[in-house]
Order: structure tokens, then C-alpha cells, then sequence
């Protein structure tokens, strides 16, 4: 069987996800091979069960010999990539977490939760009193910066450059937001070599000051496997941080309001009763999940499922059809608030299960809390935009009339 369409193609997931698609392949090819144009295709994990036996064997599938995106990346840009966290293996990666893992445990992250309250409420009372609001720039995008910037102590006037790079990080084959290069890579390379410049300088500038008291202090006083960290190592890690902390929570936020407003019964629901609004957001991660994939690499021949796999071959775990599985969610292409349980796989799961959980769920929670108690009414004022992206299950534009 041949896919109905091609799962690498970036224009595949412009018009919508094709869940019928990975709803087939999952019943007929789980483990499917996907061909792409001029380098070694992959093969596509499309259950969930599959996706964790993927995640849970990092010695056997590699986040570190080929990265974690699809395409082959070139000698300089694999070996930046290999200085992330998200694209080390044992036990290299659990050295480098070990440091950090205190900063995000669930107790210190919720003495977070008045300082992003108190960004949100502000942005909120930015767009007060106007009717249309583009939901994804003027709304959301400056929430995640904010508190990320505070956490690492970065200057504010540099807080939309960092935005912007982010974004382009994950929505590198969108022309839109990344006209500069040729669009047919996952993340820019442009975009990603900025930020690391960026990390490198302001790790410099840190050394010359006093203890801030922000997690930058404990970057630069740690040691990391046995060694403190170089500014380019420093450079690397903020790449990987601050996208993840930017971009895929705008992700959430936007497609979470956009889910709400496609389900007005749901949307009542939750504005009416706020203790709902955690299990909302566990559901809006799991129906739209801020990226599609994240790649492996097979160390030796091996299996998944029926399907041999060589050593050496791309494996793309596809978190999107996971949380669609029929053979863990009941009535999977159902948007529902109240699901228990709900193991979706959007934070990953084993070795590399998101290190920024915490603060990712308490920004969730926070922001639905805030907006749909700042306004009465959410009704599109505009058709929704999709990032072109084989990677990032985003939206870059949500025309929203808000209801105050």
C-alpha cells in the first residue's frame, strides 16, 4: 500500500492533519516507510505502543548519531545539534539533565505561578476592548517569551528576537515565517546558528556579574558530566531551551483555544467550572500535540512490531498519531475534556520525557484560567492558518473576536 499522501511533505499538513490517513496506516502499515526527495527515507512509528518501545530503548534507537530531525543535517550543524539535551543519549543525557532536573521539579515550578499569572493578565488587558485580535502574535506569543526570559535572566529587549528565532527554529519550511532560506529543512539553520550566537555572548556577558539568581546561575556554576559548560555548550543548550519553552507552548495555547472554540458545548463547559481546565489541557495536548515527530536512529538490525529495521535506518516517532491510537483512546478523533485516563504522549515519554513538564502544564493551566475568565465569548473572526511544517503542529495565524 502506497500512503494517500506523502508524510514527509510539509505541504501534507498545510490544509489540516491527515488523521484518516494515519488512521489507515495504522490499522494496515504501522510501521510505514516514507521516502524523501534526494537523501535516505524513514520509516514512520504510528502507535502509540510502538512509540514508546521507540522512546523507552534510547541505546537502541539514537537520538545522538543522526539528530532528532529527519533530514540529514550537515557535519556542523549534527555535531550543535548532538550539544542539545533533547539529542543526547546515555549516559551523557542523563549527566546533563542531573543538574538542571531540581530548577523544574513540580514544587519549584509552582512558586512560578504568580509571575506568569501576572504576565498573562497583562497581555490579556492589552487586547481588551477590541474586537479582532490576530490570537497568535498579539496574544500568545508573548506569554511563553516572558516567562522564559525571566527564568533565564535574558535582557528584555532581546525578548521578541529570541521569539522570532524560535519560531523559526520549528517553522523552518514556512516562507512566511522564514522567507530567508530554502524552506525544505525542519528547522532553520540560519535561525538556529543566531540563537546559538546569541547563548554564546550572553553566557560571556553572565560571567562578568554577580549571581542574579535566575537559572542562569546554576548553568554556569554546575558541572555537566563532569565539566563546566564552554559558552558554545551554553549556546547549544539555550537553542534547544528556549524554543522548547517558546514556540511549542504557543503551539498549545493557540491550538487549545482554536479546539475550544470548534467544540462551544466544551468551551461552556470549562469557562463555567474552572477545575476542568486541567484535564482541557491534558486533551489539547493530546488533539493538537505542538509537534509531529521527533527522529531515532537504529544502532543495530532490530524490530518494531512485524517490521525489520537496519542499523543505521531514520525512525520518526509520530507523536500526532499516537494520541490517536484506537488501541489506548476510546473514540480518538473525539475532542473531549472529561478523558480519563489520558497518557498522550506529547511531553515524550522515558529517557527524554520533557525536562519543562512542569512549567509547560502550569502555563496551560494559568493562561486558560486568566482568558476565559477575562472574556465572556470566543468566535473566529477569520479562517485559521497552519504552519507549513512537517514538524511543528502549529497555527501562524488565529483571527479571534473576543467578547469582553
Amino acid at each position: 500500500m502506497t500512503a494517500l499522501v506523502d508524510l514527509y511533505d510539509p505541504d501534507t499538513y498545510s490544509a489540516g492533519v491527515p488523521h484518516d490517513v494515519f488512521t489507515e496506516l495504522r490499522r494496515t502499515q504501522p510501521v510505514f516507510w516514507q521516502n524523501v526527495p534526494d537523501q535516505l527515507g524513514y520509516w514512520a512509528v504510528l502507535r502509540h505502543a510502538d512509540v514508546v518501545h521507540v522512546s523507552r530503548n534510547p541505546n537502541l534507537f539514537s537520538a545522538e548519531a543522526g539528530g532528532v530531525v529527519i533530514e540529514d543535517l550537515d557535519p556542523e550543524r549534527l555535531a550543535r545539534m548532538r550539544e542539545m539535551i533533547l539529542s543526547m543519549d546515555p549516559p551523557r543525557h542523563i549527566a546533563y539533565r542531573k543538574p538542571l532536573a531540581p530548577e523544574f521539579r513540580a514544587r519549584v515550578i509552582a512558586g512560578l505561578e504568580t509571575q506568569i499569572r501576572d504576565i498573562t493578565r497583562q497581555v490579556l488587558d492589552d487586547v481588551r476592548g477590541r474586537s479582532d485580535v490576530e490570537f497568535v502574535h498579539e496574544v500568545v506569543g508573548g506569554i511563553p517569551t516572558q516567562v522564559i526570559g525571566k527564568l533565564f535572566g535574558l535582557p528584555e529587549a532581546d525578548w521578541d528576537l529570541l521569539h522570532d528565532l524560535a519560531e523559526r527554529n520549528t517553522s523552518g519550511q514556512d516562507p512566511d515565517i522564514n522567507p530567508g532560506e530554502a524552506n525544505e529543512e525542519a528547522g532553520s539553520a540560519d535561525s538556529s546558528m543566531k540563537m546559538a550566537l546569541y547563548g554564546m555572548d550572553f553566557a560571556a556577558d553572565r560571567r562578568t556579574m554577580a549571581p542574579q539568581g535566575d537559572l542562569m546561575d546554576i548553568i554556569l556554576g554546575s558541572e555537566f558530566d563532569g565539566r563546566f559548560l564552554t559558552d558554545a555548550d551554553i549556546g547549544s543548550m539555550l537553542v534547544q531551551m528556549i524554543t522548547a519553552g517558546n514556540d511549542t507552548t504557543v503551539s498549545m495555547m493557540a491550538g487549545g483555544l482554536l479546539a475550544l472554540m470548534l467544540h462551544p458545548g466544551q468551551l461552556a463547559e470549562v469557562s463555567q467550572d474552572a477545575s476542568l481546565i486541567p484535564g482541557a489541557v491534558e486533551e489539547i495536548l493530546r488533539w493538537h500535540n505542538p509537534l509531529h515527530y521527533f527522529r531515532r536512529t537504529a544502532t543495530e538490525d532490530t524490530t518494531i512490531g512485524d517490521t525489520s529495521i537496519a542499523a543505521g535506518d531514520k525512525v520518526a516517532m509520530y507523536y500526532t498519531s499516537a494520541n490517536r491510537d484506537e488501541l489506548v483512546f476510546d473514540d480518538p478523533q473525539r475532542f473531549d475534556i472529561s478523558r480519563s485516563p489520558n497518557p498522550q504522549l506529547s511531553f515524550g515519554i522515558g529517557e527524554h520525557f520533557c525536562l519543562g513538564v512542569h512549567l509547560a502544564r502550569l502555563e496551560g493551566r494559568v493562561f486558560f484560567e486568566e482568558l476565559l475568565g477575562s472574556f465572556r465569548s470566543f468566535e473566529l473572526a477569520g479562517d485559521p492558518v497552519r504552519v507549513r511544517s512537517n514538524l511543528n503542529n502549529g497555527l501562524k495565524r488565529l483571527p479571534v473576536c473576543l467578547g469582553s
